[in-house]
């Protein structure tokens, strides 16, 4: 039994080695193929691509990719072609991976889609669309199924992987020695992003409200953890400049994130995993100014950062584009020091917010899903 899994960026990639993870667990002799990153490869996924090369975002960014994004398409078609595998994956990273799909229909392969497109959010009719070319979806927030149960897609929420994998990788104390945070220290993360547009247009901003942050609250420490793939030349060089203390970190991300005030971070998953140890956030999101003015036209939502998604409220900031500024970032940042009021109230409704991604164990239940929807194609002959 061959599944193939598609997964295009960083967060994609953790979901993707997770979910090989829990698929050879169940069954060993399932051989994984696909596209992913250095986590999928080592969870045992053989990649025909690494995403590495082709991660971009925002439309105009997109735009000047075209002809490397289609030959990549092309390469994945071929491959699937020549593998026939009984099941493709798609993780997340929709308008690719649905061009995918489609190429995977018109082989005869059947498509499972894991965490598919936000048609909650934004082209409702991407639902229907999806709904045709996939036999099974499995979402990882409960509020994504309506849309999609409207558009008669097969689709379930079985809780989601994060509660299962955030948790502290060494003790408190370890970790303050590592990090040489003396207790009573303040401590700010500032979780810029992995994509190089993000780091590019919210690092500076950060850094900025750092250095504001540190004349409000002398002897406040500053964390950056340098994610995969990210140049950290490029971030300590951003770094110096600024003439900001900030220690750059490879280890132990989710335990330092138990230690510290405050996370300045860019909108995305990790600003559920800061949530999940207990960590509230400034959540900046910023695009180019074509993408951002395409994007007003055709995103319609009240929130866009995860936990704020799941309550239905603002419970923690959200800054977007021009509201991004080191003052206003810095004016967030010190409500949610340890000891202000502010910063109970908001830890209270991301327990909330947490409590609302549901059981442990989700990656395994996925895996059921996949696993039974390969063996169903391959009972029947699959694609040979």
């Amino acid at each position: 039994m061959k599944i193939m899994l598609s997964a295009g960026e960083v967060s994609g990639d953790l979901h993707g080695a997770r979910l090989a993870q829990a698929i050879l667990a169940q069954a060993p002799e399932a051989e994984l193929v696909g596209f992913g990153g250095r986590e999928m490869a080592q969870a045992g996924v053989t990649l025909a691509a690494d995403f590495a090369s082709y991660n971009v975002m925002g439309v105009w960014e997109v735009l000047k990719n075209l002809g490397r994004i289609r030959r990549l398409l092309q390469r994945l078609t071929d491959f699937m072609r020549e593998e026939r595998p009984d099941l493709l994956v798609l993780i997340d990273y929709p308008d690719f991976n649905w061009r995918l799909a489609a190429r995977a229909k018109k082989l005869g392969i059947p498509v499972f889609s894991y965490i598919p497109p936000s048609a909650w959010a934004w082209r409702k009719g991407r639902a229907k669309a999806c709904a045709k070319l996939a036999e099974e979806f499995v979402a990882i927030f409960p509020h994504e199924l309506p849309v999609y149960e409207a558009a008669g897609a097969k689709i379930s929420f079985v809780g989601n992987p994060l509660v299962d994998t955030v948790h502290a990788e060494i003790s408190a104390q370890e970790a303050r020695q590592r990090f040489a945070l003396p207790e009573g220290a303040h401590g700010v993360l500032l979780l810029p992003g992995s994509r190089r547009q993000e780091i590019e247009l919210l690092l500076p901003d950060m850094l900025g409200a750092a250095k504001r942050l540190l004349r409000e609250r002398p002897g406040t420490r500053f964390y950056l953890p340098v994610a995969d793939g990210v140049d950290e030349g490029a971030l300590r060089a951003a770094v110096d400049a600024a003439g900001v203390p900030v220690m750059l970190t490879h280890e132990a991300r989710y335990a330092l994130m138990g230690l510290m005030d405050v996370a300045l971070a860019t909108s995305g998953t990790v600003v559920m995993e800061a949530a999940l140890m207990g960590l509230p956030a400034v959540v900046l999101y910023r695009l180019s100014p074509l993408s951002y003015f395409i994007g007003r036209l055709l995103v319609h939502v009240e929130h866009f950062s995860l936990p704020n998604i799941l309550l239905g409220e603002s419970a923690e900031t959200e800054l977007l584009q021009d509201e991004v500024t080191p003052e206003r970032i810095a004016q967030e940042a010190l409500s949610l020091y340890r000891g202000e009021p502010h910063r109970q109230a908001v830890c209270a409704r991301l327990t909330e917010a947490c409590r609302r991604l549901g059981p442990p164990g989700a990656a395994a239940r996925v895996a059921e899903k996949i696993l039974a929807a390969a063996r169903r194609h391959a009972d029947h002959g699959g694609t040979k």
